[in-house]
């Protein structure tokens, strides 16, 4: 029997994210793939930085401070969450076509997947807010689905993962469409109106089983009153956008890119002004402010402008000074930090052998 009304970890005990209880078990934890683990991310306080007259946080607050961070807000962000709020409204009565959708493409860490979480999160707060749970009821509204494009996709393995957000019970003799029926009934019955699907540059419609997923992901937005937002890697380098689907995903998805960012565009200076808003947010004893953007074209050559490796090179440094008791970030400590192979290749070319 189809689950029609999932049940939020919050109201579930048996089903609560990893916490530990009061007899100090710990509850198993739930992905974002997950209605619980979504649940638990929309609804926890983002890490704030510190603000004046706030009592000092211990040594181990400002290292979990670090780890986690806060969420900077990049342009794309912005142009996204605007996009996604005219697209909900343009596509709300839609019935007779596939909705317009949206699709976040852009190299890797330069902040897609952050931006696709920010907007899911603020679409779920403006829902919940406005409507909230009944008194008494033992399930709450669904508005957002988060979705992970598993590797080698076919369409009946997508769809399972649909159906494992929402906790729709899946037997493998169960066929793709009575899957896929569960799924349109569920998400109905839930109010989803937001689908975020991650990694979808996987999807590869030349192959026989890519195009059978790529026709499910049509009959998916014609079935469900929801706008769906897509993000990958380079997605226009790929084959989602070639043949027949790749024309009719081309003509429905408007194209965000979420790309490095330039360190000086016209008089404005977008990558050092994202330093900044980084360096405000630090929580460390004896750092100057303005050391940061003082770095702004070194930073922009070691990360290639790409806001992932920024954050992680500066969360890391910021780490590290707290762990040897300096409490600043310098170029040395900067430079001292090894980034991800990308950013690392960019700035440290690898010698060829002879």
């Amino acid at each position: 029997m189809v689950n029609t009304h999932p049940r939020p970890a919050a109201q579930s005990p048996s089903s609560a994210p990893a916490d530990a209880d009061s007899d100090g078990t710990v509850e198993p934890s739930w992905p974002l793939t997950t209605w619980q683990g979504w649940q638990r991310f929309a609804t926890t306080e983002p890490s704030a930085p510190p603000q004046p007259g706030d009592p000092p946080r211990s040594r181990d607050e400002r290292l979990a401070y670090h780890s986690a961070f806060v969420t900077i807000r990049t342009p794309a962000i912005g142009q996204l969450a605007t996009q996604v709020r005219t697209l909900m409204i343009l596509g709300r009565h839609q019935q007779t076509t596939a909705r317009p959708s949206l699709i976040v493409t852009g190299p890797a860490a330069a902040g897609k997947t952050t931006a696709l979480l920010n907007v899911g999160r603020t679409c779920h707060l403006a829902h919940t807010r406005k409507n909230p749970t009944p008194p008494g009821s033992a399930h709450a509204a669904a508005p957002v689905a988060y979705v992970l494009v598993p590797p080698g996709a076919t369409a009946k393995t997508l769809i399972t993962e649909f159906a494992r957000y929402l906790g729709i019970p899946v037997t493998t003799r169960m066929t793709q469409t009575q899957i896929t029926d569960a799924v349109c009934h569920t998400y109905t019955q839930a109010g989803v109106q937001l689908v975020l699907i991650d990694e979808i540059h996987r999807l590869n419609p030349r192959t026989t089983t890519g195009a059978q997923t790529a026709d499910l992901l049509k009959d998916l937005t014609e079935r469900l009153a929801a706008t769906f937002v897509y993000a990958g890697i380079n997605v226009t380098d790929t084959p989602l956008f070639s043949g027949t689907r790749g024309a009719q995903l081309a003509g429905r998805a408007t194209l965000i890119t979420c790309g490095p960012l330039p360190a000086r565009h016209g008089t404005r200076h977008p990558f050092r002004d994202v330093i900044t808003d980084i360096e405000n947010a630090l929580d460390l004893h004896h750092h100057k402010p303005g050391t940061l953007p003082r770095h702004a074209p070194y930073l922009h050559q070691r990360t290639a402008g790409r806001i992932g490796s920024l954050t992680r090179l500066i969360r890391q440094a910021a780490i590290t000074a707290i762990h040897d008791g300096t409490e600043r970030i310098t170029k040395t400590t900067l430079d001292a930090v090894q980034l991800d192979y990308l950013a690392e290749t960019h700035h440290r070319p690898r010698t060829r052998g002879r």
